[in-house]
Parts: C-alpha cells; structure tokens; sequence
C-alpha cells in the first residue's frame, strides 16, 4: 500500500506534468482557436474564391513596424473596393534601411473584429519570414478574398469597410521560426 505521502507527492508531479504540457499547447490551441472563431480579427486561410456576388466592400491597408525595425513598410494603395466572393490582391512594400541583413515576420489583424472569420487569405507574405539585405525593397503580395457569407451575417450588416493591418517585427536570429 502507497504511503499518504507518496501518493500526495505523485499526485503532485503529475499536476505539475499536466500544466506544463497545458502550458505549452496553449498558444498553438489559442491559434487555433482563433482562425476558426475570428476572435480578435483573426483571418481565416482559403484555398479558392467562392465567385463574385455583386456586392462591394472596402478594404483599407495599414502598416506598422514594431520597435527595433529599421524598415519603412506601407501598402502601394491605402484602399481598395472589391467584389464580395471574388480574388484581390494588394501590395506592401518594405525597404531596410540598415546597414545589415534583417529577418522580420509580420502580425496581422483585420478591424472590425467580427469581420475577422470572413476574411480569407489565400496567400500571404505574413506566411512567412522575410530577409532584406541592407537597403534592399521588396514588393510582396497579398492574394485575399471577404466570404459572401458575410452578407447574410447580422452582426454584419453594417460592416461596409475591412481593415487589414500588418506590423512587423524583426525575428531574433537566435532562435528558429515556429
């Protein structure tokens, strides 16, 4: 028979065990959370445009760098009107102005929030890091599309304006991407 002690005692490593796994899938369960929800603005990921309804939207372009970026970063349009279900694409372009090679990965959120679950990214330079050589300008693409469900959505009925707004940040280059 296991002593009162032990027993508290394996008890106690296996909470401990427990949380710390819980603790690290929180973040990729909260990920996931959120693309599927919308929470917070978050995008979903498409493949397809499901095909034009008619209907127009705005979508508004904002960017940002966060602190200890040294690189100017703007989309070419500040807006576009687009055709609810149908395929668009913007622009960014982003120059370092360093002297040295930066990596830097961007966040991305779509106001308003509710707006989040209908916005579809089909393809992304949020997708993955980007590396520009000192002075060096990219141009990088965004290939999107707002889900025609959106229309029949009453928490969405006065949505006539997405933004899409992306901050970048540098990637520390001692640790590996995610």
């Amino acid at each position: 028979m296991i002593s009162r002690n032990l027993r508290t005692a394996i008890l106690a490593g296996v909470g401990v065990c427990t949380m710390t796994g819980m603790g690290f899938a929180s973040v990729p369960l909260y990920r996931m959370f959120c693309e599927v929800t919308g929470l917070n603005g978050t995008t979903q990921r498409g493949t397809l445009a499901p095909g034009t309804t008619g209907e127009k939207i705005t979508v508004a372009f904002d960017s940002n760098v966060g602190k200890g970026m040294p690189w100017k970063f703007a989309p070419e349009r500040r807006a576009d009107t687009i055709d609810v279900g149908g395929r668009d694409m913007a622009f960014f372009t982003a120059t370092n102005t360093s002297d040295k090679p930066i990596t830097g990965t961007a966040t991305f959120n779509v106001t308003p929030t509710v707006a989040g679950k209908y916005f579809n990214k089909i393809e992304c330079f949020c997708f993955t890091q980007q590396t520009l050589d000192p002075g060096q300008t990219m141009r990088m693409p965004v290939i999107f599309y707002v889900d025609p469900a959106i229309l029949n959505d009453p928490d969405t009925k006065d949505v006539q304006e997405i933004t899409l707004s992306y901050t970048f940040y540098p990637v520390d280059s001692g640790k590996t991407a995610s």
